[in-house]
């Protein structure tokens, strides 16, 4: 084990298990567990993007300052956020994916930078812009998910390459916007390109090394998802059953399977005690749903794998045959609470198709589904015993045919969440929702698959929901145990920037305009400060101490799905899949950019 000079004020209890203990990463966990670090994207392993900090908190927040500021040179969409790890911040940026080390103790001195040579070809095969979702620490390393495909660790101290793995091949379509994620000694990573008509796949490889531990296709064979169909649990007729043989396969027209998407470029979190990885695979390929007739699994499904082997525990599938492009990559936020009025080991996910799921993490039994945007018509419930939405005919792009145009569809397909991820606050046992307050028509059409070529097969127009405040977003406080929005702030835009919220009483966000935002983590609607950033916020608010110092920042840098026609410099409505047309007045409240901003007292 490798314990940075910098944790060693850390509690060595943590670092130093007894052999055989089940550990996330004895080092990780020993950053983690101090609150002045943000050692991983979403502060811990959980994905409860929650901080223990109080200094910045509901009564002071509002004297808030910029403290300093840090361009990455780059004008795409900023997502993710920063690592901080003892005196040391690691910053990363959109393609080209540079990184810098730059060093707290002395004003921000730049210690290191990477700049990786990537084929600019790579640009174009990325369907929502360049973005990167951020780095992983580990063990006195850096990790690196390029958009290449390529996965690279740097020593942290020197930016000195240790190892580098080509994860897949771009000129297929394979490239790659997520995190990796470090769990035990292996670094977690997924893939892009559903609308490349890739095989989606999560694949763990050694952190010290770059060997591939495993890998587990969503779609396909057993043997390639690494499904046991006896010990493989899914919840049906309202219970947990084994999948059974060719789970997947009996669900695909002919081989379809092989181009069947399923990618996984979202958040993945784990528990250690149940040594149990939580993830969410994508949409299936085409676009067109009369291409491919079936259930489609396990495209849009949750999965727990066993983080060792990679071994199926369970997986649920929230939208069978996709017609609408719901991916299901959003995160996947554990946590313990009442559902129901029982104590419950959970997961919450709030999916792209506008509902909110409340599993029963160990099992994998279904215990709430329900709607957390009341725009939401394509399907009025989600039936608990089957576990299966029911679909509004109108608003079938299947029953309706290729070349039909459905309207009103609600949500759009970017989602009423997309990847921007959500927090919990174990102080009052609530969620906080980033939303999209979208809708869209969608028109299929027969594609033929090429390698290497989009395989899309829809057009699309989106729009505000109708009929509400007019805006494009909600800022929602969410009761997963019994599946009711408690508190809903609306704005004009969508809310496309990950939460924090912390023991200070607070919860900070970020808006397309590009203002971070914080309320009250009790009353939403209480906005206790704004500050408008040099670019539209996409960025993840994070929060860390220096020097006995609590400070807050968030990248800014328009882009991603919302922004891609000012990132990209598109123009048609029907660009960007749709989304140049429904965010075209963004260009009126803001403009490029690529920096971090970080606030304090």
């Amino acid at each position: 084990m490798v314990l940075n000079k910098q944790l060693k004020a850390l509690p060595l209890a943590l670092a130093l298990a007894a052999p055989g203990a089940v550990l996330a990463n004895a080092d990780l966990e020993a950053a983690i567990a101090n609150p002045g670090n943000w050692a991983a994207q979403a502060g811990d392993m959980f994905n409860q993007r929650y901080s223990k900090l109080t200094q910045i908190n509901n009564k002071n927040v509002g004297k808030m300052k910029v403290a300093w500021t840090f361009s990455t040179g780059v004008l795409r969409g900023h997502e993710g956020s920063p690592l901080v790890v003892g005196n040391m911040m690691y910053i990363h940026s959109a393609f080209p994916n540079k990184v810098f080390a730059v060093d707290l103790d002395q004003e921000q001195k730049i210690v290191w930078k990477y700049e990786p040579k990537q084929d600019p070809a790579v640009i174009p095969q990325m369907c929502c812009d360049t973005v990167n979702r951020g780095l992983a620490y580990a063990e006195g390393k850096i990790f690196l998910q390029q958009a290449d495909s390529n996965l690279v660790a740097f020593d942290a101290k020197t930016g000195k390459v240790i190892w580098s793995v080509k994860n897949g091949d771009p000129k297929l379509g394979m490239v790659n916007t997520n995190a990796p994620h470090v769990f035990k000694d292996k670094v977690v990573t997924g893939i892009s390109g559903g609308e490349w008509g890739v095989q989606g796949f999560i694949a763990a490889y050694d952190i010290n090394t770059g060997k591939l531990a495993w890998k587990g296709m969503s779609v396909g064979p057993d043997d390639q998802l690494l499904m046991d169909p006896e010990k493989s649990m899914t919840w049906t007729d309202g219970k947990m059953a084994p999948v059974g043989k060719d789970s997947s396969l009996k669900t695909w027209k002919g081989d379809m399977w092989k181009i069947g998407g399923g990618t996984t470029w979202g958040w993945y979190s784990y528990d250690k005690a149940l040594n149990a990885l939580f993830y969410g695979s994508g949409n299936p390929g085409t676009w067109n749903p009369s291409q491919r007739p079936g259930d489609n699994k396990w495209s849009m499904s949750i999965w727990s794998r066993d983080v060792d082997t990679g071994k199926v525990n369970w997986v649920y599938q929230m939208t069978p045959f996709d017609e609408w492009d719901f991916d299901g990559v959003n995160e996947m936020i554990l946590a313990d609470f009442p559902v129901k009025g029982k104590m419950t080991k959970a997961l919450v996910h709030f999916d792209r198709n506008g509902f909110a799921y409340t599993m029963d993490r160990v099992t994998g039994a279904l215990l709430v589904a329900e709607k957390y945007d009341p725009a939401v018509n394509w399907a009025t419930h989600v039936d608990m015993k089957t576990g299966r939405p029911q679909v509004v005919s109108k608003y079938s792009t299947a029953q309706n045919g290729p070349d039909v145009n459905s309207k009103g569809i609600c949500p759009a397909a970017l989602g009423t969440k997309d990847q921007q991820p959500a927090a919990y606050n174990p102080k009052n046992k609530m969620f906080y929702v980033p939303t999209n307050h979208v809708c869209m028509d969608y028109e299929p059409f027969k594609v033929e698959y090429t390698a290497g070529q989009p395989y899309v097969g829809a057009t699309l127009s989106m729009f505000p929901a109708p009929n509400s405040h007019g805006g494009m977003g909600n800022f929602i406080m969410w009761d997963a145990g019994t599946g009711k929005i408690k508190q809903s702030k609306a704005e004009k835009f969508s809310v496309w920037s990950g939460v924090l919220t912390t023991a200070g009483n607070i919860a900070c966000y970020g808006t397309l305009e590009g203002y971070l935002k914080c309320v009250d983590a009790n009353n939403i609607n209480k906005e206790l400060y704004k500050f408008k950033t040099p670019s539209g916020i996409i960025g993840n608010v994070f929060t860390y101490t220096h020097k006995g110092k609590q400070y807050i920042g968030v990248y800014s840098g328009i882009g991603g799905w919302a922004g891609i026609g000012m990132a990209a410099g598109l123009e048609k409505d029907s660009d960007g899949l749709g989304a140049v047309g429904g965010y075209k007045d963004l260009k009126n409240h803001t403009d490029l950019g690529g920096s971090l901003t970080i606030f304090s007292l």
